[in-house]
């Protein structure tokens, strides 16, 4: 029937990336330290909670990465067999590489479901599995989870909910005689698809904001408490202490908040405006 492949980059050599937001150096020992901290206390014990286990994780990293590094990787996915480590040579092989494993993986299959999470988010524990519910033969159809929570570990904890079209958590849905996976195109190129199904009825996606992203700031609102998703979005017992007890109560937050709810909402709003008039150039 179809496969399934949540596609994860980790530390690729690209030209074009070359600091975080605070121009910090990326790739290099305490870039890599970092990531895997968010790595294993984040992003790991989601995927490994999820409830439907018919998928592969497929994992990049680059060949460049030290033998500590790798050991530290391979150890930390040898008990998942379903989770698989791929050394390749920088961003320009990551593309290619995808094909060439799932073309392997998948000779008896008709269809293909690729999904993306970055190294240092997080997936509901049911994100698998509401996205194979959505599977219908369709030779090509893109899925965007807009709904989902945004949680800022760094330097202060905030946890709220956020609306996000065109995010790094989209699916895709292929006939296998076409096809190029979820990462044919960065996450923002999907705005020009019109072969789109929108859930926005749950949300399936955790974002962690730290210090050394490159691009996200916190844009949550409204009162969460983490006591009652920490079930849904399973993390390291490290890391749910850490958020329990440092947490920032909503009261002394309120007014960012509302302004990212305002934002937020205007945000939303205008890409959905843009989508109806035509202003992304849809594709026919």
């Amino acid at each position: 029937m179809f496969k399934h492949y949540l596609i994860t980059r980790f530390n690729l050599r690209h030209p074009n990336w070359k600091s975080t937001k605070n121009n910090e150096s990326l790739l290099n020992d305490a870039w890599m330290t970092h990531r895997m901290e968010l790595f294993s206390n984040f992003c790991l014990p989601s995927v490994a909670a999820q409830t439907n286990k018919n998928f592969k994780w497929i994992i990049f990293f680059d060949i460049t990465t030290t033998p500590a590094f790798k050991e530290q990787i391979l150890n930390l996915l040898k008990p998942y067999k379903h989770f698989i480590p791929l050394f390749i040579d920088g961003m320009d092989q990551f593309s290619p590489e995808i094909i060439n494993y799932i073309d392997e993986d998948a000779k008896n299959v008709d269809y293909i479901i690729s999904s993306r999470i970055d190294n240092d988010d997080c997936i509901h524990k049911n994100y698998i599995n509401e996205i194979q519910l959505k599977f219908n033969y369709q030779d090509f159809l893109a899925i965007d989870v807009i709904k989902g929570y945004s949680l800022q570990i760094s330097p202060n904890f905030y946890l709220g909910e956020k609306m996000h079209l065109f995010n790094p958590f989209i699916s895709l849905i292929e006939s296998k005689k076409n096809y190029k996976t979820v990462f044919q195109g960065t996450h923002a190129n999907w705005k020009t698809e019109r072969r789109m199904m929108r859930i926005s009825d749950k949300p399936l996606w955790l974002s962690i904001i730290h210090d050394k992203n490159k691009v996200n700031e916190f844009d949550g609102y409204n009162h969460v408490e983490w006591k009652d998703i920490k079930s849904d979005f399973v993390l390291s017992e490290t890391m749910d202490t850490k958020i329990e007890n440092n947490i920032t109560p909503f009261k002394e937050w309120r007014f960012l908040s509302f302004k990212n709810k305002i934002h937020g909402n205007f945000v939303l709003l205008s890409k959905l405006m843009k989508i109806k008039i035509g202003l992304y150039n849809l594709k026919k």
